[in-house]
């Protein structure tokens, strides 16, 4: 008698008409996007017949291109879970993730009481960061237009603490909503950050990098808390 093997793989997830679409439409407005900001040098070039050559080109990405593909490859990790399939290719497309589409897109889900990587999660982290780059660009758009008669008032000296002040303000009062829910989990990569600043204070300008480093840092902290029972 032969003996049935009862052992089954786990099945295989079938994407929806939506998350093909959000796959297909994001991957080719991204290759738009890199098309048409390489056709800016490219033109440049055409147009004053000025060509670097191959080697200057090559120098130049060697001495900066590793470091900002480690970057995006840890970003996309990061911020993909939290901002799904269609936020995550028009934050990446639009630009200015950490500053301004992550911290909406959490909001927008803290704020409908819905959890990511839910499709209600990618819905709303989706129309939250379209919304935001729309209203970029027309503030982009405004500033340039207003920029002559914008720019003595944005220069004058009693606001130039407030715009160092932006991006601490923004992330603030985040963390109070997180760290409130869940303390024991911000102990570590606070501890972690505040011990690095001050071990190497030139890194604090490289935000870009240390927000995927504290958020590794927090994914295992919250691991180990999570198997000794303390979460």
């Amino acid at each position: 008698m032969k003996q049935e093997n009862c052992a089954h793989s786990d099945p295989v997830p079938v994407l929806t008409g939506y998350e093909r679409n959000v796959h297909t439409w994001g991957r080719a407005w991204m290759f738009a996007a890199l098309a048409v900001m390489l056709a800016v040098p490219f033109a440049i070039s055409v147009r004053y017949n000025a060509w670097p050559g191959f080697m200057p080109v090559l120098k130049g990405l060697l001495a900066v291109a590793p470091v900002f593909w480690t970057v995006c490859a840890i970003e996309v990790l990061t911020y993909a879970p939290m901002l799904g399939s269609g936020g995550t290719y028009l934050a990446f497309v639009t630009g200015n993730i950490t500053n301004l589409k992550a911290p909406a897109a959490l909001s927008a889900m803290q704020n409908a009481g819905v959890k990511p990587g839910t499709e209600a999660g990618e819905v709303l982290s989706t129309i939250a960061i379209a919304v935001t780059s729309i209203v970029t660009t027309l503030i982009l758009v405004l500033g340039v237009a207003l920029f002559s008669r914008l720019s003595p008032i944005l220069a004058m000296p009693v606001l130039k603490p407030a715009f160092k002040m932006i991006l601490p303000a923004l992330f603030g009062g985040l963390a109070v909503v997180f760290v409130a829910r869940n303390w024991k989990i911000s102990v570590a990569p606070l501890a972690a950050m505040v011990i690095l600043f001050l071990a190497v204070p030139s890194l604090a300008g490289a935000v870009s990098l240390l927000v995927p480093v504290g958020a590794l840092v927090s994914i295992g902290f919250a691991r180990l808390l999570y198997t000794r029972g303390l979460l």
